[in-house]
């Protein structure tokens, strides 16, 4: 999905360089796929044909972290755009809203934090 992006830092010896693969356009995705010692990232369409791909040996990969789209994009370009997300989404006359947790705060019976202990 547009936004999902995937950073991917490497060991170049005496440091790290960190390359990055992003979903750029809408209805794009990045895939990891690790295999025979290779790390491979790819943007893919939606019929499934690679866009960029980036190979790196996996011995020297430092480290892979998936940043996932932003949720309130996805829910604006999927509701309808801004007029959709200023009255609630497509179910909000439907979905009663919550106002509190519906579970009453109790204080802690025990003052110091030791329960259990005599």
């Amino acid at each position: 999905m547009k936004g999902d992006k995937v950073e991917i830092v490497i060991d170049t010896g005496g440091a790290t360089k960190t390359y990055e693969v992003a979903a750029t356009r809408a209805g794009r995705r990045v895939e990891v796929v690790n295999r025979r010692g290779l790390v491979e990232v790819t943007e893919l369409t939606r019929s499934g044909s690679a866009v960029r791909t980036a190979r790196f040996m996996a011995s020297r990969v430092v480290a892979l972290v998936e940043h996932p789209a932003d949720d309130r994009h996805s829910r604006s370009a999927a509701g309808g755009g801004a007029a959709a997300s200023a009255r609630g989404g497509r179910n909000a006359a439907r979905v009663p809203q919550r106002t509190g947790s519906g579970v009453p705060s109790q204080p802690s019976a025990d003052p110091d934090g030791e329960a259990g202990t005599p």
